[in-house]
């Protein structure tokens, strides 16, 4: 991977709108989109939604986007007789 001194400075008015990444530890990176992502074979795939979501644990039934099929699932709290959550 390139350092950021190896990296040619681009003057502002050369460059196009920035692209905004969301990185959250627990979940996937939110890119908006629309996406290309170049896999490691070589290959690649490309979304075309507004938002897309990258999964970054490998474990998603669509890789590389991520379908929380695999995430652990929260569940509200049950109201009990009364009404209130316990």
């Amino acid at each position: 991977m390139p350092s950021t001194s190896d990296i040619p400075e681009v003057p502002a008015s050369d460059r196009g709108p920035a692209r905004r990444v969301t990185v959250d530890p627990q979940g996937p990176i939110m890119v908006e989109g629309p996406v290309e992502v170049v896999l490691a074979d070589g290959t690649s795939v490309r979304s075309d939604r507004f938002t897309v979501a990258i999964c970054t644990c490998r474990r998603s039934r669509t890789y590389p986007w991520c379908d929380t099929s695999h995430r652990p699932r929260e569940r509200p709290d049950r109201p009990n007789e009364d009404g209130n959550s316990s």
